[in-house]
């Protein structure tokens, strides 16, 4: 059997630009890509925090230390600069390995500064 697990995330990400005219996708800091370990034209998943839309793209990259967040095309309907997101990945396994595995979590502030990282996700309180 294989499990679809959480791959990896940057938590409340700030969206700088939304261009409808811009080839479809999500372009990212490529700093951000690679300390979440999203490749370019990987698939990912986007939660807009901001208006509760969600919706699926691909990562491709921006200019790195530049702290760019742009969706691009379509995409740029379902969100608008400032607007936070979370941008998430998943990956197929087989339930050997997700029981060994660990997500890659980014946490961002407004300006798109890595404020954290964590591989675990704190158990919810009641």
């Amino acid at each position: 059997m294989e499990l679809t697990l959480l791959k990896s995330k940057l938590h409340r990400a700030c969206v700088t630009h939304a261009e409808l005219d811009y080839e479809g996708s999500c372009a990212i800091d490529e700093e951000l890509l690679e300390a979440a370990g999203i490749l370019e034209y990987e698939q990912i998943e986007i939660y807009n925090v901001t208006n509760g839309e969600r919706f699926t793209t691909y990562a491709i990259l921006a200019e790195r230390g530049s702290r760019v967040i742009s969706v691009n095309g379509a995409a740029a309907h379902k969100a608008s600069p400032g607007d936070r997101l979370i941008i998430c990945t998943y990956a197929r396994m087989s339930q050997g390995e997700a029981k060994r595995y660990q997500p890659r979590l980014v946490y961002l502030d407004v300006d798109n500064n890595i404020t954290h990282t964590r591989n675990t996700i704190p158990a919810q309180a009641a």
